[in-house]
């Protein structure tokens, strides 16, 4: 199980419920380390001046904002350090919202929070209503001397909270170029479209995603490790063009989707018969 990684309270109204953080996510990429081909020697990275290729330490760097080219606003660590939030142990419920009306591109970090002790009866009431009501909670907290605004949320039997992007970081669809303008969609495509889109729809199960090109790396070492020799197999790569006949396309791919579907499910009738 996580450890926690801070402790504090959840508070909205004169409520105050204690509660513990942990992380929500691990990342699963596999790491590697650079070394030198030939005797397997760690690379290691210096840091040096670009002016004249000096190693610098870390006593000599500070903070530059380019304000021109090669022109800067020096900031020294302990300026910036004068401006951290302060220290709180709260995570400051201000709103509740409907949680669907949060836009997904906005969530950053996840974490559990756990009942602190002879806090679990507060915790499940707050739980529950949220569940209750689909409603979120809006939120700011301090982690490591910088304040987040996020969003608290019950997860199963958990809740959870997720740092948020703020809205001037989120790029709106309406700042994107060569999104399609004034194109027109037949009554016949739209229905075929849609027809497709239900017969590949089915139960979300994030269980059935795997991380295949991972499994790949993770068997290339095992067999590197066992002494195989590899051979390269050059990639190949699929195209992507224009689709010149959209309707063929869609009833080609509809006919498929029946067709597996079908199969699935007369697999399901031998294999209970």
């Amino acid at each position: 199980m996580p450890r926690a990684i801070w402790n504090g309270a959840i508070s909205f109204g004169l409520v105050n419920i204690p509660v513990k953080l942990v992380t929500a996510t691990q990342s699963k990429t596999v790491r590697f380390r650079e070394i030198r081909r030939g005797d397997n020697s760690r690379i290691r990275h210096r840091k040096v001046a670009a002016s004249d290729g000096e190693e610098v330490t870390n006593d000599q760097i500070v903070k530059g904002y380019e304000i021109a080219p090669d022109r800067y606003v020096v900031l020294d660590p302990e300026e910036l350090k004068a401006l951290d939030a302060k220290r709180s142990r709260a995570i400051d419920i201000e709103d509740f919202v409907d949680l669907a009306d949060i836009e997904p591109l906005q969530y950053e970090s996840s974490y559990y929070l756990l009942p602190g002790d002879m806090s679990g009866k507060s915790y499940e009431l707050l739980r529950r209503a949220m569940e209750e009501t689909g409603k979120a909670g809006v939120a700011r907290f301090t982690l490591r001397s910088k304040q987040y605004l996020a969003v608290l949320r019950p997860v199963g039997k958990a809740l959870a909270v997720s740092t948020l992007l703020y809205h001037d970081e989120v790029v709106a669809p309406e700042q994107l170029d060569g999104l399609p303008d004034d194109v027109e969609v037949a009554d016949r495509e739209l229905a075929m479209a849609t027809s497709l889109i239900e017969s590949m729809t089915t139960e979300w199960d994030p269980s059935r995603y795997e991380d295949e090109h991972r499994q790949r790396v993770l068997e290339l070492i095992e067999r590197k490790a066992e002494g195989e020799d590899i051979a390269s197999v050059p990639e190949t790569e699929r195209e992507a063009g224009d689709v010149v006949d959209l309707m063929a396309a869609l009833e080609a791919s509809l006919s498929a989707a029946k067709a597996g579907a079908a199969s699935d499910k007369g697999d399901g009738q031998r294999d209970t018969a």
